[in-house]
């Protein structure tokens, strides 16, 4: 094996200590050091490093960019154990990526889609809908995350619900309101529940199976259609994902005319699952509301200083 391939093997090791997956980056790294060895280089090389990563010609600027950003990661720590290695400049290839824009629903819209649920063909399909559309609302979680809870996650007599397999592998307990508690139990209680009785999924399918992320895109998209709920614009489009991005703005406006914000941020952060307290503060520009709250809690500041 070569000594790039080795280095390869421990920093993805290290990596996923740290609890990254780095499927995609397994694949782009590897791809990489092989193009590296049939040129005979022992070390990374930021010409060499352009020139894969523009491969092929004419692919698009954010493939490009994409594929140097994995490379400038494996070097920058490969360059603390071999002082030969070249790690690409930043503005070398720079991604062009724009943020979406969170679609905040209403809570009218919420209620419209979970009412809009009666027109899913089965009782249980119609209940189990209502449950997830209504879980996201009311607790922020990811949709994998949601899909992915076993029943034993859900403990009624303490009202947590414990995501075991978050992103970066982490897990966290989440504290419900009581009547997200009293939903949950009452669908797990529904007689019309397919068999096999014992599955231990959460949320199950008319075929008594785990939910799949496509066919509840497809599903929701046909909620979204039935409720009339439309894009703003060509960046703001309602997706699932937005029912998290609702939740976390109305939480942070809820705090910010109810107490202090700051001292809550951490909190909320922990409990989305975000790893970095940065993706939490995106929220507040995320809402006209939020950024006005926010002027106004900076002028009565700035007010008090003069």
């Amino acid at each position: 094996m070569s000594p790039l391939r080795n280095a390869l093997a421990d920093y993805l090791t290290l990596r996923r200590a740290l609890g990254y997956k780095l499927d995609k980056a397994e694949r782009l790294l590897g791809q990489f050091v092989a193009f590296a060895e049939d040129r005979g280089e022992t070390h990374i090389r930021t010409e060499t490093a352009l020139s894969w990563a523009t491969r092929p010609s004419g692919a698009a600027a954010i493939w490009t960019s994409r594929r140097l950003a994995e490379v400038r990661l494996f070097a920058r720590h490969l360059q603390t154990l071999d002082p030969r290695t070249e790690v690409p400049p930043k503005d070398l290839l720079p991604a062009q990526v724009r943020r979406a824009t969170p679609y905040l629903y209403t809570p009218q819209q919420i209620a419209a889609l979970m009412q809009a649920t009666t027109i899913l063909r089965g009782s249980h399909v119609q209940a189990t809908y209502r449950t997830l559309i209504g879980l996201l609302a009311a607790t922020g979680m990811r949709i994998g995350e949601a899909i992915s809870l076993d029943r034993d996650d859900f403990d009624a007599g303490s009202g947590l619900v414990t995501i075991r397999h978050g992103k970066f592998g982490k897990a966290r307990a989440l504290p419900l309101h009581p009547s997200t508690v009293a939903a949950l139990d009452n669908y797990l209680r529904r007689d019309d529940r397919p068999r096999p009785a014992d599955m231990p999924t959460l949320l199950i399918s008319a075929r008594g199976k785990r939910l799949i992320y496509k066919g509840v895109q497809e599903i929701f998209h046909k909620l979204l259609h039935h409720c009339g709920i439309a894009p703003r614009s060509a960046t703001c489009r309602p997706r699932i994902h937005d029912l998290r991005h609702s939740f976390a703005v109305s939480t942070i406006v809820d705090d910010y005319r109810t107490g202090d914000p700051g001292s809550r941020l951490a909190i909320l952060s922990t409990y989305l699952g975000h790893a970095d307290p940065g993706d939490t503060y995106w929220y507040l520009s995320a809402a006209p509301e939020l950024l006005a709250l926010a002027g106004e809690r900076l002028e009565r500041h700035l007010a008090g200083d003069a």
